[in-house]
Order: structure tokens, then C-alpha cells, then sequence
């Protein structure tokens, strides 16, 4: 069996805001009509008009999906401020209401707003996906289920959610709890082949319950139109760092899932009831929580438990990937803290989530321009 290519792709959804009233502008249909955006390609519209969506070409290495990251924040940042705008990477704002957001005009997402109903209208949360270029369906599944257990530990460190409609909500990824309101979200459970998850597909698309495998929204799933494992839990990534980082750690993680089938040996795979306790754990208390480390069957601080995943579960993949400065990343989120962390910081230094809009944007252009 061929090795996986490994390859990175990154989507990213930013925030279109009104510097002066600090709240969520819906403008990007007027953005994307604009002679401004160079690469149209590479930008598109989302559920709300007050999202922007990126997307990264297919990168090799973590070093060249970072450039990608630099290149687009930086030309959707020039796009938006040409129009008086600014742009800011956080799972959810801070105070904006999904009540007054309008959806963009197209029939997509007018489709989705009449399946959802309500749900969608108050979709108004930001995520990033990380695809991994896995060209063997079958390694695919065994990376998935494998990959799982993993999930909440990466979570922890892009947490930028804790805000909601203007409220302290004391969890670290509200966006999560938002998601979770769709159908077929969540931990996905363990496949025994690609045949058996084709075999689900199947039956759903049969029954009119969707038309096929891109309405699948698990926190991880195979990509129905490319060959990859699209890894869809984390909130969008206020450093463009944080973003690489964790790219980086999941292109990591496939990595070595390859190699210990490579050398016929496993992982535990655990059941998605299991882990998706340790999800909560991440959504609730980010890295300041403690995790459930099923082999020892015994809770360990978050952070700990982080820090194995990048010292010991990955650390012998990461030089032959070329990744070990953008993995090692990690651990400075560690010392700081998320992106959560640190805008609960600015609210209770300030207690004006004005400022929390201002530091996201600030946030949002390091290392951009």
C-alpha cells in the first residue's frame, strides 16, 4: 500500500466587522462583487453575510500552508478596509446577535435555511477545517477512528468561543455547543471499513435524508469530493500560528497513525460515547480542564495531557514531516493560552467587549502584514 501524500488544506472562516460599532457587518456579497480581491478564487461566501470564507491550494509542508494563511488573511484584510471594514478570527463574537444577521442570497444557503429552519439562522459561529491528503479509503477510516480519541485534545488549543450575544457564557467553545444543534455532528463513531461508512451514505441519501456524503458534519469525516480526512472541530484560529499549529499537529497525527499501521501496530480505538465526554471537557474548560485519559482510565490536567500528545505521540514524525517548529507552537499556546483565554483576560481587565472585538483584529494581522 502507497504511504498517504500527507498534503494540507486549510478553510478558514473570519468575521466582516464595522470598526466604529465594533459589531458584524453583512457586506460580503458587496466584497466579492468588488474589483478588490485578487484571488476570487480562493474566497467565498458562507451561510451568513457576515462571514468570509479561505481556502488554502493544496500545501506539502506546514511552512508552505502558513504563506498560504499570511497571503489570504492579508488580501481579505486590504479587501475588507478598502470598504471601511476590518476581519477577525474568533469562533463566535463577542456580542454581535444571530437574531439580526442575514443570509447570503444564494441558493445554497437559502437551501440550508429552509432545512434548518431556525438552526441555521443561528449558525453564526466560525470554524477552521484542516484536510489531510489520505488517498487509500481504507487507511482513510482506520486514520479516522484512530484520530478520534485526539480530537478534544486539539480543540483545547484552539478555543476562541466564550462569548455569546454579549453574554460570558463559561465555556471556552460555545461555537461547539451552537454546532451541535445540527444533525449528523459530533464524534463520529468507529467504521470497520470505507464499504461500511459508503454502505451509511447510502442508505441516508437513499431516504432523501441528504444527497450525499458533504452533508456530513462530524468533527472529523472522509471529504466526499477530494481525498482527504477533513478535520472539522476547531474554532477558527485568531493567530494565523495557532492555525498552522494546528494543521500541523493533525497532519501529525495521520502521520502516525500511517506509521504504526505501516509497522503493523495499532492504537487503542475507544467508542464515541467515551470521547466525546472528553469533548465536553474541551468545550467547557479549554486547556484549564482536565482530560480523560481512557488507557490509564484516570483524569490528567488538560495540559498535560496536550503536552504528550506533541513530546511523546507525535514527536517522531515531526522531522521527517519538516513540522517540528510549527507543532512545537503548541506549547507556547500552552504557556498563553487560547485565544478564549486570553479575550476572557480583556473582559475582566476592561469589562468592555469592544475591546475583546479590538484585540481579535489586532490578533487576527500578526505576523500578517
Amino acid at each position: 500500500m502507497e504511504p498517504p501524500s500527507l498534503t494540507i488544506g486549510i478553510e478558514e472562516e473570519y468575521q466582516i466587522i464595522d470598526p466604529q460599532t465594533r459589531e458584524l457587518r453583512s457586506y460580503i456579497t458587496e466584497i466579492l462583487q468588488g474589483d478588490s480581491i485578487a484571488l476570487r478564487e480562493q474566497v467565498k461566501p458562507e451561510l451568513h453575510q457576515s462571514i468570509v470564507e479561505i481556502g488554502t491550494r493544496v500545501c506539502r509542508t506546514a511552512a508552505e500552508a502558513r504563506g498560504e494563511l499570511v497571503r489570504l488573511r492579508r488580501e481579505i484584510r486590504r479587501a475588507a478596509s478598502r470598504n471601511g471594514l476590518a476581519i477577525a478570527a474568533a469562533g463566535t463574537h463577542p456580542f454581535s446577535s444571530w437574531l439580526t444577521q442575514e443570509i447570503t442570497p444564494y441558493e445554497r444557503y437559502l437551501g440550508v435555511k429552509e432545512d434548518m429552519q431556525e438552526l441555521a439562522q443561528q449558525l453564526l459561529i466560525f470554524g477552521t477545517h484542516v484536510h489531510i491528503g489520505i488517498e487509500d479509503r481504507e487507511f482513510l477510516i482506520d486514520a479516522m477512528n484512530v484520530a478520534r480519541y485526539l480530537l478534544p485534545h486539539v480543540l483545547c488549543l484552539s478555543t476562541s468561543s466564550p462569548f455569546w450575544m454579549g453574554r460570558n457564557t463559561g465555556l471556552k467553545s460555545y461555537r461547539s455547543i451552537i454546532f451541535r444543534n445540527f444533525p449528523r455532528t459530533g464524534i463520529p463513531r468507529v467504521f470497520q471499513s470505507w464499504a461500511d461508512y459508503a454502505s451509511m451514505v447510502e442508505v441516508l441519501a437513499r431516504t432523501r435524508s441528504i444527497p450525499d456524503g458533504t452533508k456530513i458534519w462530524w468533527d472529523a469525516r472522509p471529504n466526499w469530493n477530494y481525498p482527504t480526512l477533513e478535520f472539522r472541530i476547531c474554532d477558527v484560529c485568531t493567530r494565523v500560528d495557532e492555525a498552522v499549529c494546528v494543521a500541523a499537529l493533525f497532519q501529525a497525527i495521520v502521520a502516525k497513525c500511517w506509521k504504526l499501521r505501516r509497522d503493523n501496530l495499532t492504537f487503542r480505538v475507544y467508542p464515541a460515547e467515551l470521547i466525546e465526554e472528553n469533548k465536553w471537557r474541551a468545550v467547557r474548560y479549554g486547556l484549564d480542564g482536565r482530560l480523560i485519559d481512557f488507557g490509564r482510565r484516570e483524569e490528567l490536567p488538560a495540559r498535560d495531557l496536550v503536552r504528550e500528545l506533541v513530546e511523546w505521540f507525535v514527536d517522531d514524525v515531526v522531522d521527517e514531516l519538516g513540522s517540528r517548529r510549527e507543532v512545537a507552537y503548541a506549547l507556547r499556546i500552552l504557556e498563553e493560552g487560547s485565544s478564549a483565554d486570553r479575550q476572557l483576560d480583556t473582559f475582566r481587565r476592561t469589562g468592555n467587549l469592544h475591546d475583546v472585538v479590538d484585540q481579535l483584529v489586532r490578533e487576527t494581522a500578526e505576523g500578517v502584514e
